[in-house]
């Protein structure tokens, strides 16, 4: 069961919503709220907003009544740009560019078994040129033919 609540045109930088957005991904509902509550950023205010939508969803939707178990999965996408002038000095023009979000929040309960699955490393394939530390560079050696 995925559940998710998505918050379009925000004026919002995407940049500073994705750091706020980085806090919360992964964690549990609640631990997710008390984050944002706590957050002095203006993207905190926005993502706990729509982090309350979801759950609202979620018991609407899905008539989950338990919000313990369930994972937030956050993401940021960027929205359309809106384009201002500003006049300069000398007949220069400063450009200003006022940024949208797009911000989409998922919840959803935790898998079973481990997230991610560690990647084996494939035997005698060379390691892309790795030294390890402390290791000498090779010596150059060079053949002189007599002229």
């Amino acid at each position: 069961m995925v559940t998710k609540a998505v918050a379009r045109y925000i004026r919002l930088s995407p940049t500073k919503a994705r750091l706020i957005a980085d806090l919360i991904r992964g964690k549990t509902v609640g631990q997710a709220l008390s984050i944002l509550q706590f957050s002095p950023q203006h993207a905190a205010r926005r993502l706990e907003k729509v982090l309350r939508s979801a759950v609202a969803n979620a018991e609407h939707n899905h008539q989950v009544r338990s919000f313990e178990d369930l994972r937030v999965g956050a993401f940021i996408d960027g929205g359309p740009v809106m384009k201002r002038i500003q006049p300069r000095a000398m007949g220069r023009a400063f450009h200003i560019r006022h940024r949208t979000s797009h911000i989409t929040i998922t919840l959803s309960e935790p898998t079973g078994g481990q997230t991610r699955r560690p990647v084996a490393k494939a035997a005698g394939r060379p390691t892309g040129g790795a030294k390890p530390p402390g290791a000498k560079p090779a010596k150059k050696t060079t053949t002189r033919s007599a002229s």
